[in-house]
């Protein structure tokens, strides 16, 4: 476009023929300095794209469709070509097709034969498919046969295992309770035999010292004497009624098993005793030599027979005597422990009464007017762990006894003309007082 204007002259740069002419003034277009409104679409360039990968997709299968085309071409040719030659071929075997028919014949009755062959071949392989079928669904029911006792075995173990740990469990358990009874019995045992021991020690190894000076000659070493021989007298009575009452079970159960006529020890003994008259009559009759020996080893086996019985009788007997011996000595232990804790019991009840009770009648003569000088008494045991001692004090006089370690003890005191009177027991004794004042 013409943006700028100017004017030339022909003859040169002026207008002037010699060069000598003036610039002409260049003018500038505003208009074609505004911006031009086009007015493009902005997806205009998205078309345009898409217009070319189209163009080039079709390129490419225009491409692909002359490539295919030459193959095709150049296939036709090839297949042409080999037409060709197959109809120059045929021409020539056209030619020589009578000499070939021998030679396809024989061709032909060989493949015949060895289809024979492969037919019988068929029918021999078809049974033995047969039979191969046959042995295979006999293995497989064999098979499931297999599964099935091992099912049930497994089962069976399943079983017997679950058997097998309850027994065992219950074996534990019952060895866990055959200790606790052993440590049981071992501690029941040793508990009693230091309770026997406690108990013989306080009956056996006691004395008693006593000293005092009573002007009204209160006799209490009588009193003493007497709790004490009332005691020993106690104690002999029981252990004699204890070893006659053990003697009688013993003597019981050793009569029970003595042979009767009716049981196979008394039938043995019968035969072995009361009848030997007879046989040794027997023997001294004359009889044939066969027939003494078969009455000999008929009395023989006899005698063994009654003899094994006897045995087994005399065994089982045993075990049974044995077993309500253990049974009777247990009982005889246990009643034993209660009778001694009874007979503990009332020897202490007994010992109290008799000691209250000549305490009570000094009382009574104290109080008709006669007075107590001091008294002491103690008293000493050497192996049973007692221990005592006395001590008066106050007024007209008065009297203490105590007891530990399991002894008893009794106490005695006046003041101001009254009297007062105790007893106490350390150690699972019993203590009672009665006292009095006043005069």
């Amino acid at each position: 476009g013409g943006g700028l204007s100017a004017s030339r002259s022909p003859a040169g740069l002026g207008g002037s023929p010699h060069g000598g002419g003036t610039i002409q003034e260049v003018t500038v277009n505003q208009s074609l300095l505004a911006p031009l409104n086009l007015e493009i679409d902005p997806s205009i360039q998205q078309v345009r794209k898409d217009e070319k990968e189209q163009i080039k997709s079709l390129n490419n299968k225009f491409a692909s469709f002359i490539d295919k085309v030459r193959f095709l071409e150049q296939q036709n040719k090839v297949l042409e070509t080999k037409w060709t030659l197959l109809q120059e071929q045929g021409q020539k075997n056209t030619a020589g097709k009578s000499s070939l028919d021998p030679l396809f014949e024989a061709y032909i009755s060989n493949l015949r034969r060895q289809l024979g062959n492969l037919l019988s071949e068929r029918g021999r392989m078809d049974g033995e498919l047969k039979n191969m079928q046959d042995l295979v669904e006999d293995f497989k029911n064999k098979y499931e046969e297999e599964i099935n006792r091992r099912t049930a075995a497994e089962n069976e173990f399943v079983v017997l295992k679950k058997d097998v740990d309850a027994a065992y469990m219950n074996k534990v358990e019952l060895e866990a309770k055959v200790d606790a009874l052993t440590d049981e019995l071992s501690f029941l045992r040793a508990l009693y035999d230091a309770e026997l021991a406690q108990l013989s020690a306080q009956v056996s190894d006691t004395a008693v010292i006593l000293s005092m000076d009573n002007n009204r000659e209160l006799d209490l070493s009588s009193i003493i004497a007497e709790v004490k021989a009332q005691y020993e007298d106690i104690a002999n009575r029981s252990r004699a009624e204890a070893e006659a009452w053990y003697q009688t079970k013993v003597s019981r159960s050793l009569q029970g098993p003595r042979s009767t006529p009716g049981t196979p020890q008394g039938e043995w003994f019968s035969s072995l005793g009361g009848s030997s008259p007879r046989r040794e009559a027997a023997l001294r009759t004359p009889q044939p030599l066969p027939l003494q020996c078969a009455t000999l080893q008929t009395a023989i086996s006899d005698s063994e027979e009654r003899g094994e019985l006897a045995l087994k009788d005399a065994k089982a007997k045993m075990i049974e005597l044995e077993d309500a011996l253990q049974k009777a000595k247990a009982d005889m232990a246990r009643q034993l422990r209660e009778y001694q804790e009874l007979m503990n019991v009332k020897l202490a009840l007994d010992i109290e009464i008799a000691t209250y009770r000549k305490l009570l009648e000094g009382e009574e003569s104290r109080l008709s007017g006669e007075g107590l000088n001091p008294i002491s008494y103690s008293v000493i045991s050497s192996s049973s762990g007692l221990a005592g001692g006395a001590g008066l004090g106050g007024g007209f006089g008065g009297l203490s006894l105590s007891g530990g370690g399991g002894g008893s003890g009794f106490g005695l005191g006046g003041g101001g003309g009254g009297s007062s009177f105790g007893l106490g027991g350390g150690g699972g004794g019993s203590s009672f007082g009665l006292g009095g004042g006043g005069g």
